[in-house]
């Protein structure tokens, strides 16, 4: 090993972050150690009586006790060891009680630190300087002696000996900062780390944040997509006939205009749930979602874009939960999408309301021999939003033709 390699850990970043570290902690000890040179001069006075004494010193006791285990306490020492330790340790959940045994690793984590910290900051105060001045002695700096009796390994009288000892002094020092730093480092995951409760509400608070931007992918996918394809399709249209029917290239970009009105307006709502400021989240834009009860809305859309479709409604669709309404609502118009960009001919949608149910199929000739398979994610937000319901989703070739059907469960509450 190399002079470089066996002084680097005097001299590394790292160990002075930790030194700082330790040292808060002996200036976190300061008042406990005032506190129990007040009580022993109390209890060692006789012109105090015993009883109240003792009784002093029970609630100091309690009050330097509870401090070290409470969850707020817990809270600093996890954000001091993550900026000085260079530790990766969660923040506490929020909201989350902490159990017993987390509070019992945090107190006990709390005792170490004060403890080290306050022998770190006892050597900081009386060893460092002293071993500083018999070095700088030995260096030939006249800086007073600081007693004529010898004081330890410091002896006033052999001053290349004390400047030595001095020096072996302050290189103790460095190497026990160092040690203790790096211990703190690795017992601090054991002592501050979250427990399984903490670990589950963590875990349980990622998936509610992947399904909701999961959720809101699904929810851009399917209107902006939509919107894009009868866009697409209307300008085509539009182009293909402004100088024949110029009538109808104005219903076109009339209809180009609604349908990219409609996906601006889901646009912005998705966008608000997203935004976030230091306030919290922006409240998003007050814009309904749509449901099955817009369905000849949609439908139209699409027959106006150029796309043949035999809809059929088999129930009354306003029946249907909210959140059922509006996840068949983008199934349908998810479907509508895929059969006008992959399909031919006129698409069949049937949308049916059993009791206790949602039944959508749709059917339409594919071009070639495949269907919407490839590149996109349509297939897949249909599947989680069927899924994330209960139900079950079939989409597939059925010979020349591509079917997708979806069954739903849709509960509903008996009247009176």
């Amino acid at each position: 090993m190399t002079v470089r390699g066996v002084l680097a850990p005097l001299v590394r970043g790292s160990t002075w972050r930790r030194a700082v570290f330790l040292l808060l902690g002996g200036v976190l000890a300061l008042p406990y150690a005032l506190l129990a040179v007040a009580f022993a001069q109390l209890l060692t006075s006789s012109g105090v009586p015993r009883p109240p004494g003792v009784g002093l010193l029970l609630v100091g006791v309690g009050l330097a006790v509870v401090p070290v285990f409470l969850a707020g306490s817990r809270a600093l020492e996890i954000a001091a060891a993550r900026a000085l330790l260079a530790v990766d340790l969660p923040e506490p959940a929020p909201g989350h009680r902490i159990d017993r045994e987390t509070r019992l690793r945090a107190a006990l984590w709390i005792a170490l630190h004060l403890t080290t910290g306050a022998t770190v900051l006892f050597a900081a105060i009386s060893a460092f300087p002293m071993a500083l001045v018999f070095v700088a002695g030995l260096a030939g700096l006249d800086v007073g002696a600081v007693s004529d009796e010898r004081l330890g390994p410091f002896d006033p009288a052999r001053p290349v000996t004390a400047g030595l000892a001095g020096a072996a002094v302050l290189v103790a020092l460095g190497y026990a900062v160092a040690g203790l730093g790096a211990l703190a480092a690795s017992m601090a995951p054991v002592l501050l780390g979250p427990a399984q409760a903490e670990r589950i509400a963590a875990l349980e608070a990622r998936a509610v944040r992947l399904a909701e931007r999961n959720r809101l992918a699904r929810e851009l996918h399917d209107s902006v997509g939509h919107a894009l394809t009868v866009a697409t399709l209307q300008a085509g249209a539009a182009r293909e006939l402004l100088d024949t029917d110029p009538e109808f290239s104005r219903r076109a970009l009339r209809a180009i205009e609604e349908t990219s009105r409609r996906a601006m307006d889901d646009l912005d709502h998705v966008l608000g749930l997203l935004r976030e400021t230091d306030a919290g989240p922006t409240p998003a834009p007050n814009a309904p979602q749509p449901t099955l009860v817009g369905l000849d809305r949609l439908v139209t859309a699409a027959r106006a874009a150029g796309l043949v479709v035999e809809s059929r409604v088999d129930g009354a669709l306003d029946a249907l939960p909210a959140v059922v309404s509006r996840e068949g609502y983008r199934i349908v118009q998810e479907g509508l999408t895929n059969a006008a960009r992959h399909g031919r001919g006129p698409v069949t949608l049937r949308v049916a309301v059993p009791p206790q149910g949602l039944e959508i199929e749709l059917v339409n000739a594919v071009r070639g021999t495949t269907g919407p398979t490839g590149g996109g994610r349509g297939l897949d937000g249909m599947r989680e939003r069927v899924l994330l319901l209960g139900g079950h989703l079939d989409a597939g070739p059925r010979g020349d033709r591509w079917r997708v059907r979806a069954t739903l469960p849709a509960p509903r509450e008996e009247p009176g």
